[in-house]
């Protein structure tokens, strides 16, 4: 009988639209990333627009890395970007077995269908941007990353070993202006995932970013739930359960009323922070704060050890006890020949797009 060899090196393919391998490639990459499923980017598409279509690497039968791209600009440059959102992060993923020829491949394939592609922004760790670098380098693809910011992460496993977290100080003020908040109205604290996100849900989030600072000092558009924000994305990615299993919210009503929320995306034993927002006729008694320590205690019960705070105000960031990450960029890929010339002249533009590392705080600023 004629045994058929089993295939020991990638092929890569591109298909039209988002193939239910991405859901298999996601479930063999890190838990870091395994929300990187099929509905992240078909929420995206859905929310945003764009036409996909994905790179898909397999080895023996089994999916090892997805890309999916979308355009970016104009037509005739032939240029992709990875749909999603930037919370926390846009890139596709990668299984923990795939290795440089995947990579090879993955970029091989990409040649024929975009003269390049924008990847992030993503951490400095991304494995995919980890994998790509060195294919690139290899293959002579041009890369120009462009830095977006710090991220800030808290190991709170690692500071309740060395002598408890969070502090019974913290605690006890927290437990202070608890009681003060209880003056305003009947506090109630609970937290929604999996099932729970149903569309009253939702409608509790949108409102309280209408009565936020967001709605007062911005027009609206960061806002993560509202119908002017970004609140059609993360109704449309919940119809996944797995994905709505990863999402969490800590929420408090007073008086039965929506009044805080505190929304992350729990990733195995990482937590990625993405939204806390408060009406703000509360402002005056920190019930953001006070439902953050709250969320953060509940994580650490339930296996949560580190929470990644991404980018942004790093204030309040370092008084919880976060230190700073890998950066955040932005990336594009231009592949071999003309597009990778047009890079020599395009990098330094390109930087220049992103923004400036902040200055480390001295002993004055802390």
């Amino acid at each position: 009988m004629h045994v058929i060899a089993p295939v020991s090196r990638p092929l890569a393919r591109i298909v039209d639209g988002l193939p239910d391998a991405i859901d298999a490639v996601a479930v063999a990459a890190a838990d870091t990333h395994g929300f990187l499923r099929r509905q992240w980017f078909a929420a995206a598409i859905e929310s945003y627009g764009g036409v996909p279509r994905t790179m898909l690497v397999e080895r023996d039968g089994y999916a090892t890395i997805a890309l999916p791209l979308i355009g970016l600009g104009p037509a005739l440059f032939g240029l992709g970007q990875v749909p999603g959102c930037y919370w926390p992060f846009r890139s596709g993923p990668a299984a923990e077995t795939a290795d440089h020829q995947d990579f090879a491949a993955l970029l091989a394939e990409a040649a024929q269908a975009v003269r390049g592609f924008r990847l992030g922004p993503v951490y400095d760790d991304d494995p995919l941007l980890v994998g790509l670098l060195p294919a690139a380098a290899a293959a002579g693809w041009r890369a120009l990353p462009r830095f977006i910011a710090d991220s800030y992460l808290l190991d709170m496993a690692a500071l309740r070993a060395e002598g408890g977290w969070p502090r019974n100080s913290t605690l006890r003020k927290n437990r202070y202006g608890e009681k003060h908040l209880a003056t305003l109205g009947e506090p109630d604290w609970s937290f929604v995932h999996g099932g729970g996100w149903t569309d009253a849900v939702f409608d509790g989030l949108a409102a309280i970013e209408a009565a936020s600072w967001i709605a007062a000092r911005t027009d609206g558009g960061d806002a993560k739930f509202t119908d002017t924000g970004h609140g059609r994305f993360w109704r449309s990615v919940a119809r996944d359960p797995a994905l709505a299993d990863m999402m969490w919210a800590a929420v408090l009503r007073m008086d039965g009323e929506p009044a805080a929320f505190s929304f992350d995306l729990n990733a195995g034993t990482l937590k990625y922070a993405i939204a806390n927002s408060y009406d703000t006729r509360f402002a005056r008694h920190s019930p953001g704060k006070l439902l953050y320590y709250r969320n953060l205690v509940r994580g650490l019960s339930d296996g949560i050890d580190r929470v990644d705070w991404g980018a942004g105000d790093s204030g309040y960031k370092r008084m919880i006890g976060a230190t700073p990450g890998p950066a955040i960029r932005d990336w594009l890929f231009l592949r071999p020949g003309l597009p990778a010339l047009a890079g020599r002249l395009l990098a330094a533009r390109w930087a220049r797009s992103g923004h400036r590392p902040a200055p480390e705080p001295g002993p004055d600023d802390e």
